[in-house]
């Protein structure tokens, strides 16, 4: 019988796990060096010490076939929760976790929590939310502290403290009398007032009332702090803290917030037909906006004017493979499931402070990479961009040319003096500022009725969004309604883009409105609380139609052809 163990093969058979349980007690319990070595085995390990020994509760299971107290097996994702919260208190740094609902992640950090208190001796851990009865209420098992107890009481008792008793887990405080180890709970603006503490949890931390008074009070009491909700908009402070941290890939993040993203599709148990009948559901009690904060993590969910909207752009995730399925394209996606063909590219160049360059790279309508680096110099920029397209083959690399990224062309013109740009490569300069293309061409097109582009957009900008947005239409359209178009009309995201999360939520970021001036379309890439979509800005580049004048303004060919 296999060890209860990390798996995203569900439903779990609780029975074995159970069986399995039994089964190890007997033997730890008959050999005091099982036992000892047990204890030391868990130690180092709370993985494994979730998987083999924790229990949850939910009472939605009450009258079931499935116990409503059962052991918490991590699916993958809450597996490397568990590492995430290691590794941020060996590194001593912050963390923020930004959740779908119902994911566990409560429960997960919770059992974590216990690990720390039995095997961490003198560890302080704090817990706060927004109102005390969240926190603790004695045989509510959605405070806080009765899922602590709820663990406490349902571990083994060879991994219990020496001399542990019921009462030493009263309201909003948990004692390991054995190591000095505590548990302490606040609420409200109360929190972080408790005195130091090696980590503190703040749930639900985008709700809080006055958060900038907690800030104040938990900044001088610990250097750990998780942060840990569902999304609540733009502009409070969880949101600035995620838009200034580091998304997790394994490795921490010096000086930075570390950001764990937990989305409704890393649960092995919710696939797209769950999705959609809660969606459906969400739009029928006209809960659409809450749907899409709780578990969309859509922060711009009560923003008006998102150009391009959240669910178009997770139909465009691996939209090649999806409509492969589909009679209608049957044959016409293999061309470009072959990973042949021409590239373009898009480079953003950063303006400087904490702004980020970053460079997409397609193959006809798939978008095959994304990558962002902080270099400032921008002769490093356009060498480190030509670097990393250079096995490509010929790739066109629009490129922002106002302001900062003026200098790209410099040192482009200077790699093609000296002989130093890769072969295949040409830059082609873009400007966001730019009168619109084909201005007396219909926006609809064949739509007589229909405004011209240059009556309807601002500038290139708006129009080069309004295009790429209009893509993400017709990708959403052929998926969940199978519509035919041609396929070098659509966008296709892969899902192995390494920042694939946050590349989603830059594309679902900007917002349309008017001009005061001309009422034409304007685009704001950065709605109050946001960052520069840096990434997003590079897709709209790499997908803008290359317009040979300003190439060969700049070259008149290919970079170094010997």
């Amino acid at each position: 019988m296999p060890k209860p163990s990390t798996t995203n093969d569900w439903p779990i058979d609780y029975v074995e796990v159970f069986a399995w349980r039994q089964k190890q007690l007997r033997k730890i319990r008959s050999d005091p060096k099982l036992l000892l070595g047990a204890f030391t085995y868990y130690a180092s390990r709370p993985v494994e010490f979730i998987n083999h020994w924790v229990n949850t509760y939910d009472p939605r299971n009450s009258g079931t076939e499935i116990p409503a107290k059962l052991p918490l097996i991590l699916f993958k994702r809450q597996d490397e929760l568990v590492r995430f919260l290691h590794a941020c208190i060996k590194a001593e740094e912050g963390g923020l976790i930004e959740k779908s609902r119902d994911m566990g992640a409560t429960w997960v950090c919770c059992a974590f929590t216990v690990w720390l208190w039995i095997f961490w001796p003198g560890s302080s851990v704090g817990w706060g939310s927004r109102k005390e009865q969240l926190v603790d209420r004695i045989g509510d098992p959605d405070s806080i502290f009765e899922k602590l107890r709820t663990i406490i009481t349902g571990l083994p008792h060879f991994l219990l403290p020496p001399g542990f008793r019921p009462d030493h887990m009263s309201s909003m405080k948990i004692i390991n009398k054995h190591t000095g180890a505590t548990i302490t709970g606040e609420s409200g603006d109360n929190i972080g007032r408790g005195g130091r503490k090696l980590i503190y949890f703040k749930d639900e931390s985008a709700h809080y009332e006055r958060p900038e008074l907690i800030e104040a009070s938990l900044s001088d009491n610990t250097r750990i702090q998780i942060d840990l909700s569902s999304v609540n908009g733009l502009g409070n402070v969880f949101h600035r803290r995620r838009e200034s941290g580091a998304e997790w890939t394994g490795n921490v993040v010096p000086g930075r917030t570390q950001v764990f993203v937990m989305d409704w599709s890393d649960h092995p148990a919710k696939n797209q037909e769950w999705f959609d009948t809660r969606k459906a559901k969400a739009e029928d009690d006209g809960l659409t906006h809450i749907f899409a904060q709780e578990v969309e993590r859509n922060y711009a969910a009560s923003v008006e004017g998102t150009i391009i909207p959240s669910e178009w752009v997770r139909a465009a995730v691996d939209a090649h493979v999806k409509l492969a399925a589909l009679p209608v394209y049957a044959g016409l996606m293999a061309d470009y499931m072959a990973d042949e063909g021409p590239w373009v590219a898009g480079l953003d160049v950063a303006d400087g402070g904490s702004d980020t360059n970053a460079l997409a790279g397609r193959q006809g309508p798939i978008l095959r990479f994304v990558t962002e680096w902080g270099a400032r110099d921008v002769a490093v920029t356009a060498r480190n961009a030509a670097a990393n397209l250079e096995d490509l083959g010929p790739v066109d690399l629009q490129y922002d040319s106002i302001g900062v990224g003026s200098g790209v062309k410099a040192e482009a013109n200077n790699m093609m003096d000296t002989g130093a740009m890769p072969k295949g490569i040409r830059f082609v300069a873009w400007s966001a500022a730019a009168a619109v293309q084909h201005p007396h061409e219909r926006v609809v097109t064949g739509d007589k009725e229909s405004p011209k582009n240059k009556d309807f957009y601002d500038n290139l900008k708006a129009q080069a969004w309004w295009e790429l947005r209009n893509r993400f239409y017709r990708t959403w359209r052929a998926v969940t309604e199978g519509i035919e178009y041609n396929p070098d009309e659509l966008i296709v995201i892969d899902s192995k883009i390494e920042a694939l999360r946050k590349l989603e939520k830059e594309l679902s970021q900007a917002t349309m409105g008017r001009s005061t001036k001309t009422l034409k379309l304007v685009v704001d890439k950065n709605p109050a609380g946001t960052k520069s979509p840096n990434m997003a800005d590079a897709v709209v580049m790499a997908y803008w139609p290359i317009q040979q004048k300003n190439a060969t303004a700049t070259f008149g060919t290919y970079g170094n052809q010997s």
